[in-house]
């Protein structure tokens, strides 16, 4: 005796059916190499946020190597071959981490990991922007072009591939790419490196440390499911406060060595030594504050705040 299908068992079957339908096409889809993503998952992986704020850096370093007029024909191409090398290094940091990405839930949603672009478009366009960032630079000096060769070393290769899967070191070793883009921004006006520039990178090597460690903390559990040896994932939050701490004491006297190459006036002295004192004040709180995510959110936010005005005090003072 047959069995009567009711109108709802079947539309639920065919609503079943449909769904099992979608998702083969779209495995079938991704198999064959062939995702659906739009210019805004490429734009994407190139992280605009990091290429903007490191841009704001390389226009610091052309101020001040500017003893006159700005050059804008030299700025603008220093802007832009340093905006070329930074997407590069930002898109090929998302290739090789595309595995470890899908298993944190910051990263876990990106286009590489979702499947919208493919892993091969993604490497295709970061060697591109690499190597046409890197003959814009060159176009202006072989030192300027050397440097972003070197900060895209460090970061894709010594970094990313290396240091970040296997130390807790990896900060102290991107801080050296995350640092070049004032002095590449001083090395396209100067074509030197000297004292200043010496002192930029100071300043940007030490200021990333405790900028990166606070963010290691609020993110460190995600760290550690996905195998990244952050910090505070393999030693701890108190560790990683003290370090903090010690970075930013270094931070502050360094800054202010550009006072000292009469590079800078009393306004500069005064803004930095001030946020300076502040900034080593909130570290020092944040050795006894018992919310340990409220403190790194502080300390974060502040490092952001300390290097807008780091810039903004230094055009000002220039000026």
């Amino acid at each position: 005796m047959d069995t009567p299908v009711s109108e709802n068992t079947l539309t639920e079957a065919t609503v079943s059916y449909e769904n099992s339908a979608e998702e083969a096409t779209q495995s079938a889809s991704l198999s064959e190499g062939k995702p659906k993503g739009g210019w805004r998952d490429y734009l994407s992986v190139t992280k605009v946020g990091i290429t903007v704020s490191n841009l704001m850096t390389v226009f610091a370093g052309i101020w001040i190597a500017c003893d006159g007029p700005l050059p804008l024909g030299t700025a603008l191409l220093a802007m832009l071959g340093s905006a070329l090398v930074i997407m590069s290094g930002t898109s090929l940091n998302n290739y090789i981490e595309r595995d470890l990405d899908v298993l944190m839930a910051r990263t876990k949603t990106r286009a590489l990991p979702e499947g919208r672009i493919s892993a091969q478009s993604v490497l295709r366009m970061g060697i591109i922007l690499g190597i046409v960032g890197t003959l814009i630079l060159a176009s202006l000096n072989p030192l300027t072009a050397l440097l972003g060769i070197v900060a895209l070393f460090f970061y894709v290769v010594v970094y990313t591939m290396w240091t970040k899967r296997t130390t807790t070191l990896n900060t102290l070793v991107g801080g050296v790419s995350g640092a070049m883009p004032p002095v590449m921004g001083y090395a396209a006006v100067t074509g030197t490196m000297d004292a200043t520039a010496w002192v930029l990178f100071a300043v940007l090597f030490i200021w990333q440390c405790p900028h990166f460690l606070a963010l290691a903390m609020r993110r460190a559990d995600e760290y550690r499911n996905a195998g990244f040896q952050m910090l505070p994932a393999v030693r701890g939050f108190e560790v990683t406060k003290r370090h903090i701490l010690r970075y930013t004491a270094a931070l502050v006297p360094v800054t202010l060595l550009f006072y000292g190459l009469h590079e800078v006036g009393r306004v500069y002295l005064i803004g930095m030594g001030l946020l300076g004192a502040g900034y080593v004040a909130l570290n020092v709180s944040g050795l006894f504050m018992k919310d340990t995510m409220k403190f790194a959110r502080m300390s974060f936010v502040y490092s952001l705040v300390y290097l807008v005005m780091f810039t903004v005090l230094v055009m000002i003072d220039r000026v």
